[in-house]
């Protein structure tokens, strides 16, 4: 780059954090997912706002000379995994406090039937389809269960109900399905990128993945452990930071060898760090939190808002119909199966409005299969609006339903619903936290 393209690359990343972080400061201060704000004000930038009132402006900032789009593709990608890295610091922890019972009837409820149906279904979306057929529908049936673990602790935060029941269930499930959900991703990006062709393919694609889990979580720890003991006899904060974000590394760049989906892969290395019990660890993954949270995630998510050109990806039609759909189907599912665990009705309809909060891991999804080639820009979108709508919309009946009863999920009546608690460290990024992922 000569200097003018590098000046005009650094504008560009100025400009899109500087609009994540307003916008998020905005959405933020209204009671709304923060996530949602940072794709807004990529919205702002993009041939959606920008475009339409200046075209030669938008490319002039942001496709002014050929390497532009690859280096912010870069900061796209790198956001994208340190996101997945820093959901997975605080994903296993979440699942214990949590009835089983519950949390079983859920995973049931919010995967099996919602997965099946969206992969039963996605003909009817099949001129959005642009990859292979059973990509497609895979990416469908995940569309459709996906959960999103950072928006609904978000929301559970705001409305000082993090420490309830119903929180811990609702996350505890969530936990244990979207587990499920990457893997799957893992085996819809192989078989696009032709590593699974058949049915013995995609066996092959499974049992790597298999392996590739089993050995980080059991062969990784005692690596490190031993690495630690002979080479490095004591580590600072600072360069077990660093050592932390270079493991994260190496399960990527081992993981895009081995033909693994390179998202799951960072979700499993933030799951590997958690199996560390150091306090000196807790320190390091603060740190790495929040540089991701306040930089690399925010300039992701604007770069998701930036791709976004719903003057002309927009197909009003397809959209309302996923979303009214897929929600009707995932709602469904698990008010049905949280009566089944004995539940209440108005309790179990809570349990699937809180199930069907999409967010991040639903505008991941979107992001990772239109890179893949697996989806068109109009699903795209699709999926993108999604995971805004249903989280919007669960925050709105839960907050609704405390007002009308603050006693409600077993919340102290003297406490307002409406109060601001503490931001707890540490949750998943995204999540202000928004972890995913």
């Amino acid at each position: 780059m000569n200097d003018s393209e590098l000046a005009r690359f650094f504008l560009s990343l100025v400009l899109l954090l500087s609009a994540a972080l307003a916008g998020g400061y905005l959405f933020e201060r209204f009671k709304l997912p923060r996530v949602i704000g940072e794709i807004v004000g990529g919205i702002m930038l993009g041939p959606s706002v920008l475009g339409l009132i200046s075209l030669d402006v938008h490319n002039w900032l942001f496709a002014g000379f050929p390497a532009q789009g690859a280096l912010l593709a870069a900061f796209y990608w790198f956001g994208l995994v340190l996101l997945m890295f820093t959901a997975g610091f605080s994903m296993s922890r979440e699942v214990e406090g949590g009835t089983s019972r519950v949390i079983f009837a859920l995973v049931i409820g919010a995967l099996i039937l919602p997965f099946a149906i969206g992969y039963a279904s996605a003909s009817i979306f099949d001129d959005t389809r642009v990859g292979d057929d059973l990509a497609f529908k895979l990416v469908m049936g995940i569309a459709v269960a996906v959960t999103s673990i950072p928006v609904i602790s978000r929301i559970f935060l705001d409305l000082n109900m993090m420490q309830t029941l119903f929180a811990r269930n609702v996350v505890g499930a969530a936990t244990i399905q979207d587990l499920v959900l990457w893997t799957l991703l893992a085996v819809a990006t192989a078989v696009q990128h032709g590593n699974a062709t058949d049915a013995a393919g995609i066996t092959r694609v499974v049992v790597i993945t298999i392996l590739f889990v089993a050995l980080s979580f059991f062969l990784a720890p005692a690596l490190l452990r031993a690495i630690r003991r002979n080479v490095f006899v004591q580590f600072s904060e600072a360069s077990l930071t660093g050592y932390a974000v270079l493991l994260c590394l190496v399960f990527v760049a081992s993981a895009s060898l081995l033909s693994v989906n390179i998202v799951f892969a960072a979700l499993i290395a933030g799951l590997v760090i958690t199996r560390f019990n150091s306090r000196q660890l807790v320190a390091v993954k603060q740190r790495i939190a929040d540089i991701s949270i306040w930089f690399f995630v925010p300039i992701y998510f604007a770069l998701v808002g930036l791709r976004l050109d719903l003057a002309h990806q927009l197909d009003i039609q397809l959209t309302l119909l996923f979303i009214v759909a897929s929600s009707a189907i995932k709602v469904t599912s698990c008010t049905v199966a949280a009566r089944a665990s004995g539940i209440e009705w108005i309790r179990s309809f809570d349990y699937g409005v809180a199930m069907n909060t999409r967010g991040g891991p639903g505008i991941v999804l979107a992001s990772v299969a239109h890179a893949a080639g697996i989806v068109d820009d109009r699903m795209f979108t699709a999926l993108v609006l999604a995971s805004i709508i249903t989280s919007l919309a669960t925050g709105c009946w839960l907050r609704l339903r405390l007002v009308r009863d603050p006693s409600a999920f077993g919340l102290a009546s003297a406490r307002s619903p409406m109060a601001r608690p503490p931001q707890a460290p540490l949750m998943p990024a995204g999540n202000r936290p928004e972890s995913v992922s």
